[in-house]
């Protein structure tokens, strides 16, 4: 229960409960055992429902076998209740280590943006004078169909690759619905610094302490 206090831990069910618990040398248990206290609690998460599903489309994607092999950037937009205004939060994902790279977090959101964040990036894991770089993959937003942006990717030696279906963006739309979930549905943002103190504080958890089962179990820097 004093997990289930914690803001961040509150989002979770009974398996990540588990791999929390089991962290402790001095305590011994199962997700099986975790279940049934949760439920005699009454604090079980209630059982996401499956949609109907349709038989995939094949679609051609690469094959990642380590990190800063292919990054995936996309906006994601909250709302400041007190201002009446949106703000735009544009992120660069690893689809290896699920690490967000960085991010920019500001009121409008341009090709300029995203050509410094994308710098940053490259700076940030070391890359900016390494021959392998990333492909960085987005959809057709205009930020990112800019002459701008094309400029500054040919200029940085990196190679840019434009979306049609939102599958093939689908880690980075996997991150957004997290952060929708338990972040912004959980705050009603009164002012803009507010909302960039409360996401920047988010994605810090998201990388060094979030349980992400597409990894394992573990954080993206855990």
């Amino acid at each position: 229960m004093e997990l289930l206090a914690d803001e961040y831990i509150s989002n979770y069910g009974y398996r990540k409960l588990t791999k929390i618990l089991q962290r402790n040398p001095k305590l011994v248990i199962n997700k099986k055992k975790v279940y049934h206290l949760c439920k005699q609690m009454n604090v079980l998460r209630p059982q996401r429902k499956l949609k109907i599903k349709h038989p995939k489309k094949l679609v051609n994607n690469r094959l990642i076998t380590d990190s800063n092999q292919l990054w995936e950037t996309d906006i994601k937009y909250g709302w400041i209740e007190n201002e009446q205004r949106f703000f735009f939060l544009l992120s660069i994902i690893d689809v290896f280590d699920r690490a967000i790279v960085t991010y920019h977090h500001g009121l409008s959101c341009e090709a300029r943006d995203l050509i410094q964040i994308t710098q940053k990036a490259l700076m940030k894991r070391r890359l900016f004078d390494k021959e392998n770089k990333p492909v960085i993959r987005s959809d057709n937003g205009p930020q990112f169909i800019s002459h701008r942006f094309a400029e500054a990717c040919e200029q940085f030696c990196i190679t840019h690759e434009r979306i049609r279906q939102p599958n093939k963006n689908a880690h980075i739309e996997s991150y957004h619905a997290i952060l929708e979930s338990e972040c912004y549905q959980r705050h009603e943002f009164e002012s803009y610094q507010q909302a960039f103190d409360i996401v920047s504080l988010f994605i810090h958890h998201y990388n060094h302490n979030r349980i992400l089962g597409s990894i394992y179990g573990i954080s993206p820097y855990g």
